[in-house]
């Protein structure tokens, strides 16, 4: 199973992206995934998880301005991003955990499939 992300890139405050997070081996349907990102000299933090039920949850920091999808039949999972800021900066890496649907936690240790990450970067 591998996870592997794209769509990261350099942009301005106020823009947006589209991250992807591809899948090969394997499938996201009805299962929990998530986003993550960690900026350099930060923790790694959890940024939106997806259940699957399509049950969304978002960090407080990210709230109204991120949106997590995904496609079952492409198996990608996705994180539209808009009004981005330079707090925003960091490696962003997608992850899975097939055996649970209901309930993802926002801990990074806790999902058994995970991205190498995309590097996102917020200029002023």
């Amino acid at each position: 199973v591998r996870l592997v992300e794209s769509g990261g890139g350099s942009v301005q405050a106020g823009g947006s992206l589209r991250l992807s997070c591809a899948a090969s081996g394997h499938t996201f349907a009805r299962q929990c995934t998530g986003w993550f990102r960690q900026a350099p000299g930060n923790w790694r933090e959890w940024v939106a998880t997806i259940g699957g039920y399509e049950s969304t949850r978002y960090a407080d920091s990210v709230k109204g301005r991120f949106i997590i999808s995904k496609d079952n039949a492409e198996n990608t999972l996705y994180l539209q991003m808009h009004s981005l800021k330079p707090e925003d900066t960091a490696m962003y890496y997608c992850a899975a955990n097939p055996q649970y649907e209901r309930g993802c936690p926002g801990t990074w240790d806790w999902y058994t499939f995970r991205g190498q990450g995309t590097q996102v970067t917020v200029s002023s």
